[in-house]
């Protein structure tokens, strides 16, 4: 099936009753395991090391080349031959251009240690754990806090009482009345400007990730104040769990010594300009690649009694991310998703073959979109909203309160239809 959110958009009218019906899977995970080649679930350590090799190879050389961007335009041959502004704008074009590859190639290695957070990178434990520290440490993760947490993500995907992230807000959360209750006006509780959403946008692409990791921003709405991922007595870990939590803790800590002193010795500047903005470049991929496989008007959210693991994972989307720059440098994480919630510890380079039966098996409840991802980003923040208080099986809203699909007769719950 195809992820989309125009499918009830272009009409004049729109009546529930219209809207296409979706009925949840009935398989169980282990029939859909059986019909992927158990070669693809083959971890290979020295694979893995060579993709991170790789990755860091790309990174030095990036970074070689960025040395010579500010003596190259301030010469005075650049002056000379570019005229003094035109070079000034060839220096930041140039650092743009490091800025855009060099954040792509943290993130390749920013994903690497999301493979070790699965055991995906390798069969050893050990090896998964030595290379996801250093590689998640290096661009301000804590390794084991975000792991422990990720895996009950995983764990409990779509789930509305269970999940991690990108939980949905629902109708009461943002006071809007029910439907029946009288006309609602949603512009009043939805509409915003398109710049302010733009601000908003911007600011959730630069800031979620952080504001997670410190605030439990789009986590679970029933955990207490101030959980976070730094506090090894949060409602995120067991006892069990706090010398993990304190060692990512450690690692942050020595993150913190080495930019300040790697600040004094070059300078901040050149510290912002080398690595501080190709790291924002990995919180802002990150964020933009995990919002879009869980966010959108296609994709169910479910409540007990209906929630279970196998269909929480078909509650994502593969998407055609950056095209060939998303697969190479990001290592398919955005491409082949969806395979990678029903068996994350399948390594990244099975993923793409993995799809192909997974597809084939689970038909029109796998989804894909092709749309571009900066439009997909902004039409889905736009459109996913809100879901029902009431049923089990549940659909975004967009800013008129409207849907593109709802349950089956079988999965809905009483709500008044509403016509719009």
């Amino acid at each position: 099936m195809s992820a989309t959110s125009s499918s009830a958009k272009g009409r004049s009218s729109y009546s529930e009753d219209e809207l296409p019906e979706f009925s949840p899977m009935t398989w169980k995970l282990q029939d859909i395991r059986a019909a992927i080649p158990a070669r693809l679930f083959v971890r290979d350590t020295r694979r893995g090391l060579a993709w991170l090799a790789v990755d860091l190879v790309m990174a030095a050389c990036c970074w070689k080349a960025a040395l010579f961007i500010d003596p190259t335009f301030r010469s005075r041959a650049a002056a000379q031959y570019l005229s003094a502004p035109g070079a000034e704008v060839a220096r930041w074009a140039c650092w743009a251009v490091y800025w855009w590859f060099q954040g792509l190639i943290f993130t390749g290695i920013w994903v690497i240690g999301h493979e070790c957070g699965h055991s995906a990178f390798s069969a050893s434990q050990q090896v998964c754990n030595i290379v996801g520290f250093i590689t998640h440490t290096a661009l301000w993760t804590p390794y084991f806090s975000w792991k422990i947490s990720h895996h009950r993500h995983h764990s409990n995907h779509a789930s509305m009482e269970r999940d991690e992230v990108y939980v949905p807000k629902t109708r009461s959360d943002l006071g809007i009345p029910q439907e029946g209750e009288g006309h609602i006006d949603y512009e009043e509780y939805l509409g915003d400007t398109p710049i302010y959403t733009l601000f908003m946008l911007v600011r959730q692409q630069v800031l979620a990730f952080p504001a997670y990791l410190l605030y439990n921003v789009s986590g679970q709405k029933h955990y207490p104040r101030f959980t976070n991922h730094f506090d090894p007595n949060s409602i995120l870990f067991t006892k069990e769990q706090r010398n993990a939590v304190l060692i990512s803790n450690a690692g942050i800590i020595a993150m913190v010594a080495l930019v300040r002193e790697a600040s004094r010795i070059w300078g901040a500047a050149a510290v912002v300009k080398y690595y501080g903005i190709p790291w924002l470049c990995v919180t802002h991929w990150f964020i933009m690649i995990t919002y879009l496989h869980h966010t959108d008007p296609a994709l169910p959210h479910y409540r007990q009694p209906e929630w279970n693991f196998q269909r929480g994972a078909a509650a994502t989307v593969d998407r055609d991310f950056l095209g060939w720059m998303g697969r190479f440098f990001l290592h398919d994480v955005a491409h082949y998703h969806v395979v990678h919630h029903f068996f994350p510890k399948m390594p990244f380079y099975h993923g793409a073959e993995a799809t192909k039966y997974l597809r084939e098996f689970i038909g029109d409840h796998y989804h894909y979109s092709n749309k571009p991802v900066f439009k997909a980003l902004w039409d889905n923040y736009n459109d996913c909203q809100f879901v029902e208080d009431t049923g089990n099986v549940l659909f975004y809203r967009d800013r008129k309160g409207q849907a593109i699909m709802r349950p089956a007769a079988t999965y809905r719950a009483n709500v008044v239809s509403s016509t719009h």
